[in-house]
């Protein structure tokens, strides 16, 4: 039997294509916190006593850290003694599935801050894995069920442009879809979104506009770019670079792009930044592999942190 993946990976009976799913697992996630915080009386949850979660962020490969570092920040300003902190693995939230790759470690994180709390995914899910388009862009659905109203997308990405070295910091002004699907194929949920978004901001330009202040404020070197999105798992070859880079690419990954267009077609406000790893094959003699794509980025962390930890202690810019 030949198998079509851009029509097998997304078949209208994958469970995490319905409300349903999503529900099953917001209602998990609320029923952790009550049991968590059942004697909290905090402002941090509404009168329903659900809690008031307005910023998600999804981390990259090597980049799962954050978390801790942004408690740790908190605690060092003394604006918190203790944070609130809930940690769910992945394996315990319905219709989640779990990640197979290096430097994902498969929790959803929530930390509280000054009254609301912002979601880490720490890791995702790759079309490449085996996963279908609707089980990749499960957990951003279900960010937004939660009521999380802008959306922060890290990624570990190879550096097309020369300008860029191992370590830079790339915001992410456009992308290039080249996965040969899309997550929206199928039957449109109209509950969700409307059946042709308009991607023609799908990096809310606001939320740039803060990142690169904020940038600057801290001293921290920030491009800009486009994020080229593949499927993988193989690296690309030096003729596809070439490809890339004529296409008008600046950096390439295996991620992110699915995220932001299902992300889109939610409303959600969206900022991406990728950590540049390596540069991509042809633009140095050194072949890659994945375990000094994590390294680098878990060396270039402490970076990428300082930045993001600055961007969520702030209000989101307005862009819708």
């Amino acid at each position: 039997m030949q198998i079509n993946p851009l029509t097998d990976f997304t078949e209208k009976d994958d469970a995490t294509r319905s409300l349903d799913s999503i529900e099953a697992a917001v209602a998990m996630i609320h029923h952790q916190f009550k049991q968590k915080f059942k004697d909290s009386s905090s402002e941090a949850f509404g009168p329903n006593g659900l809690p008031k979660i307005t910023k998600g962020v999804v981390l990259g490969s090597g980049l799962g850290d954050l978390p801790h570092h942004f408690t740790k920040g908190l605690q060092q300003e003394k604006q918190q003694i203790v944070c609130k902190q809930l940690s769910l693995p992945y394996a315990e939230i319905p219709f989640f599935q779990t990640s197979q790759v290096v430097g994902h470690s498969g929790n959803l994180t929530c930390i509280n801050h000054q009254n609301h709390w912002i979601a880490f995914l720490q890791g995702r899910f790759h079309y490449y894995e085996g996963h279908s388009m609707a089980q990749v862009v499960f957990p951003v659905r279900v960010l937004k069920a939660l009521g999380v109203e802008t959306l922060i997308v890290t990624n570990a990405a190879g550096g097309i442009n020369p300008n860029y070295s191992p370590g830079s910091l790339m915001l992410i002004r456009d992308h290039l879809n080249l996965m040969g699907c899309n997550p929206l194929i199928g039957q449109n949920i109209d509950a969700l979104g409307d059946r042709f978004p308009d991607l023609s901001a799908a990096y809310a330009l606001p939320l740039r506009a803060q990142a690169k202040c904020i940038a600057e404020r801290l001293n921290i070197a920030l491009e800009e770019g486009v994020y080229a999105g593949v499927t993988g798992p193989s690296y690309e070859t030096p003729a596809e670079i070439k490809m890339l880079a004529l296409l008008g690419a600046d950096a390439v990954g295996m991620s992110t792009v699915p995220e932001v267009i299902a992300a889109n077609h939610m409303g959600l406000n969206v900022l991406g930044i990728s950590c540049i790893t390596n540069p991509a094959a042809g633009i140095s003699k050194a072949r890659l592999n994945h375990t000094e794509v994590v390294q680098t980025a878990q060396s270039s962390s402490a970076t990428l942190c300082r930045l993001l930890t600055a961007l969520l202690k702030e209000e989101p810019a307005a862009s819708h």
